[in-house]
């Protein structure tokens, strides 16, 4: 089923575009990481979906409905975590829930087991009673999750919910996240921070300055990434576990007359083996045993990774100013 869609979503002020005709659909349980430096659309596009900014021009749909005609039933079915967000120094974290709770409309003995619910969702069953001031960082986000889940929405859309916060905090947060991803509910998260959402999100949409560069799943990006695979070759020719000297240029000369290989390179104490496109993996996976038949020492050897920042590096790479 489509949560959320927006047919070419814009918002200008001015000469000036925060958002340029955005074309985005994500479906229930998507997990989208929506990617970006700061002042490049992505606070702009969740408060259009949130309804609480009109966009200049275009459409845009949450659960089917329209951000023009039904933003009271949008509410309903959104949990919006802005970057920041106000709190109530003189109440407990059970009171702050609560009171929201109630804004909500849940009453009674529902409003009290909601708010236990969400606050052992989120790890803070053992704050309860603590001053919302006294709460970290990292714990006042979390209680600011906690707020906008009470309702159960459907949607959630969280505007860099690991802003500010330390290492710990941050992974506590990734693992939150994937908690709420496993329970089908769609959300649509934030951050400048690529590392930050690589394991988590199943989608990656890249803006910068109001252009949506790139949308599409994590697995397709990284094929647009890399067409030929890269190898990582570590021999066991010294004390240290490095290779140096005539044996390394040796093995340089082996890997790069094979027939797979395009290139092979020292870099950074390993050699770097560039396959080439279209040769399949029994193929190059013959490597290997080539190599020790011809009496290497193999410490290492493993296709290299591409993480979402390397994806962001080459894809963005003379596409923004």
């Amino acid at each position: 089923m489509e949560m959320i869609r927006t047919e070419d979503l814009t918002k200008q002020y001015g000469k000036l575009f925060a958002l340029k005709g955005l074309n985005l659909s994500l479906n229930e349980g998507d997990l989208f990481g929506f990617i970006g430096p700061n002042g490049s659309g992505k606070t702009t596009t969740m408060k259009i979906l949130a309804t609480l900014l009109q966009p200049t021009w275009g459409e845009a749909y949450i659960c089917g409905l329209s951000i023009y005609t039904r933003p009271k039933e949008i509410r309903r079915q959104i949990g919006f975590m802005p970057d920041f967000f106000g709190v109530y120094d003189d109440m407990k974290v059970i009171e702050y829930l609560e009171f929201f709770a109630s804004a909500y409309r849940i009453r009674g003995a529902a409003r009290k087991k909601v708010c236990d619910d969400v606050l052992e969702l989120v790890d803070l069953g053992y704050k309860r009673e603590a001053l919302v001031t006294s709460l970290s960082r990292g714990m006042t986000q979390r209680l600011g999750l906690a707020r906008v889940l009470l309702h159960d929405p459907a949607v959630l859309l969280l505007d860099e919910p690991a802003s500010g916060l330390d290492p710990r905090a941050r992974i506590e947060m990734r693992e939150l996240l994937k908690r709420l991803g496993g329970r089908g509910k769609t959300i649509m998260v934030s951050s400048h921070i690529l590392p930050e959402l690589a394991d988590i999100c199943n989608k990656v949409g890249i803006i910068e300055r109001g252009d949506l560069l790139v949308n599409a799943e994590v697995s397709e990006i990284m094929k647009r990434v890399r067409d030929r695979p890269v190898l990582i070759v570590e021999l066991l020719d010294s004390a240290d576990g490095g290779a140096s000297g005539a044996r390394t240029d040796t093995a340089l000369k082996f890997l790069s007359d094979q027939p797979e290989v395009e290139s092979a390179e020292w870099k950074k104490g390993q050699i770097v083996v560039t396959v080439k496109k279209g040769v399949p993996l029994d193929a190059y996976a013959e490597l290997l045993p080539r190599l020790i038949a011809e009496g290497f020492r193999i410490r290492s050897f493993r296709e290299e990774e591409i993480n979402l920042e390397t994806a962001f590096m080459t894809l963005t790479k003379g596409m923004t100013a």
